[in-house]
């Protein structure tokens, strides 16, 4: 296959894998997991946030779920409809520093996985994440 056909085939992937961390907090039901069950949580102690101290709730928790999804959703979306689009303009010029970005995004987010666990899967989207990593390490330094 052509470089620029694996690009298409991350791109459709990650298009996809953005689209639905929109969604993610729901279909792993983290409002049932964080605010119905744990009863009697209360934070260490209060996050200093100078010149105030801010009291994080399990709805704070909550919400941040929500936040950092739709970050890494937008993210997603974005490098899917790049690696979509962009496979000739990626192999030139500034696209080579965009690649070079997209590879280290990559490398990082398989990195974190481990933060997860250790299981079978966890490995698994680590490689997977780690080849979308060196393929826009090729396209880079192409």
């Amino acid at each position: 296959m052509t470089l620029s056909l694996w690009l298409r085939l991350a791109g459709v992937f990650t298009l996809v894998l953005g689209l639905a961390h929109f969604f993610l907090p729901a279909l792993l039901k983290y409002r049932e997991a964080l605010l119905d069950r744990p009863a009697g949580w209360k934070p260490a102690r209060p996050f200093r946030l100078w010149p105030s101290r801010y009291m994080v709730t399990l709805t704070d928790l909550y919400g941040i779920l929500w936040v950092m999804n739709h970050a890494a959703s937008y993210v997603l979306v974005s490098l899917g409809l790049l690696d979509l689009f962009g496979a000739e303009w990626l192999q030139s010029g500034a696209g080579r520093w965009l690649a070079l970005w997209i590879a280290g995004w990559w490398l990082l987010r398989a990195a974190s996985q481990l933060y997860l666990g250790r299981r079978a899967g966890d490995w698994l989207i680590l490689v997977w994440f780690t080849a979308l990593g060196l393929l826009h390490l090729v396209v880079a330094l192409r």
